[in-house]
């Protein structure tokens, strides 16, 4: 059994044999991830528009693929998290010159790969589980999902613990006591209506958020999805209709905590829930948003494959020249990036650019946030992605100096991209720093999103690594992982 610091998580994960080649160790990687995915070789072969026999020598271990890109693509498909990628950087690549930093996700090891979709798919469950960033012996990070009640027995270490907010009453609260069954909900129960209620709740929910991470938020907003399901049982008219369109709302949004989080799993699946809900409240603005998120989740994931086709579709949804049009152009500029497309990544964020003073009299409710700093942050991600680190950097500085007050975990987030740009700039002094304040940030908040970044500048940083500045940096970061025993 693993465990971690004493912690047990699980059945040990199917571990690669001594004897295996390189590329065996790839192909037996990829084959895991394909059946965990419940995909057969024909079936991920016509996904990635590759030929059947192709794939088959990879799993084989017949043949090493030659295209860093290919791989992506097929990481992409399976959800692996770059495993595959990072896999296939050590395998066929030499050690990163330090002018360079990788797009991939945290590096994953390949012993790891059991253990990472275990606990994908725990996490993405109903059972309430804990999702932290773990280091592997080998010096890998991966995120783990850990039994929440063993994590309370017992402890993660401060670090761990501190960004995940174990024991604070917002989520220590929300279990049920055992042979206790929980009570009818009655509108009457509400000093107002049930949805004025809900409506400040989410409101309160999102400002905290901002303020204290997801962690504290994520089974409140779920527990008042159930709350709302109950009262709809009951409901008539335009009440039921307005505690659906609630629900669709609360959806969205623990989505988004999930996102934040970095259980991008269970933030896909409620964005699914989501998207079928808003069609049922007929709401169109609604729709499109939703649509949205699902191009920049995706983006989040770096899909090569979805995230432009997400983003037009949410643009051929949304009103023609709206708010909601320009927030998924915002999202198919990153898209573009992603894929290398430089010159289209760039006329989207223009279009985008020109259009703020057109739509900031947009009515909508959805995407009010879309201002010139969003729009900045974006163009600054699109700039690292496409390798320009220097300006990326100069534009995250730039945009970070310009957030509103409040804005604590978006503000670790950048900070953290800022870091990782600065790696990629060749200013590693420049990057530690910043990424330690950063650090100060997923500590507070628990954002997931900030230590997935955080975990590609620990890995950039590594030529430096002798270096005072960075060697600070590395050192407390890896005191915020849980570790391997």
């Amino acid at each position: 059994m693993e465990t971690w610091r004493g912690h047990q998580v699980g059945q040990q994960p199917n571990a690669l044999t001594p004897e295996l080649s390189p590329q065996h160790r790839f192909g037996y990687t990829l084959r895991e991830l394909r059946r965990v995915r419940q995909l057969s070789l024909r079936g991920l072969a016509d996904k990635a528009f590759m030929s059947h026999s192709k794939l088959q020598k990879w799993e084989s271990g017949d043949r090493f693929p030659k295209d860093q890109a290919e791989v992506e693509l097929i990481d992409s498909l399976l959800r692996a998290g770059g495993i595959l990628v990072d896999l296939w950087e050590r395998i066929g690549s030499p050690v990163p010159a330090p002018g360079r930093v990788s797009v991939s996700v945290p590096h994953v090891s390949e012993a790891s790969v059991g253990l990472a979709t275990a606990a994908s798919q725990q996490a993405a469950s109903d059972h309430e589980g804990i999702f932290v960033p773990a280091r592997l012996r080998d010096g890998s990070v991966v995120f783990v999902a850990l039994d929440r009640r063993v994590m309370l027995r017992g402890g993660v270490g401060l670090g761990a613990a501190a960004a995940l907010g174990v024991g604070t009453p917002a989520v220590a609260g929300s279990s049920a006591v055992p042979g206790l069954t929980r009570p009818a909900r009655s509108a009457a129960a509400y000093s107002g209506t049930p949805v004025e209620h809900f409506q400040r709740a989410r409101r309160l929910l999102i400002d905290n958020d901002n303020l204290l991470g997801p962690s504290r938020a994520v089974a409140t907003a779920r527990e008042y999805i159930e709350h709302i399901k109950h009262l709809r049982q009951d409901a008539k008219g335009s009440d039921r209709h307005a505690l659906m369109e609630l629900q669709t709302q609360y959806a969205e949004f623990t989505s988004w905590l999930y996102q934040d989080l970095g259980d991008f799993d269970s933030a896909q699946f409620w964005l699914d829930r989501a998207f079928q809900w808003s069609h049922t409240v007929g709401d169109g603005d609604l729709t499109s948003y939703v649509m949205a998120r699902k191009a920049q989740l995706a983006g989040e994931m770096r899909d090569l494959v979805d995230v432009v086709d997400l983003a037009e579709a949410a643009q051929r949804m949304a009103r023609p020249r709206s708010r909601l049009a320009a927030v998924a152009r915002t999202y198919e500029s990153y898209g573009h990036a992603l894929r290398g497309e430089s010159t289209n990544s760039e006329r989207a964020i223009d279009d985008v650019r020109n259009s703020l003073d057109r739509v900031s009299g947009d009515t909508t409710p959805w995407g009010v946030w879309l201002n010139e700093q969003y729009v900045e942050v974006h163009r600054a991600q699109g700039l690292a992605v496409l390798g320009q680190h220097a300006k990326a950097a100069e534009v995250f500085t730039n945009a970070i100096k310009s957030l509103p007050d409040g804005y604590h975990r978006d503000r670790g987030v950048y900070m953290a991209r800022a870091a990782v740009a600065h790696a990629g700039a060749g200013a590693p002094d420049e990057a530690a720093a910043v990424g330690l304040q950063a650090l100060t940030v997923a500590n507070e908040t628990g954002s997931g999103r900030i230590v997935r970044e955080l975990a590609r500048l620990d890995k950039a940083l590594v030529p430096w690594q002798r270096q005072p500045e960075v060697a600070e940096f590395r050192a407390h970061f890896d005191g915020l992982l849980a570790h391997e025993s």
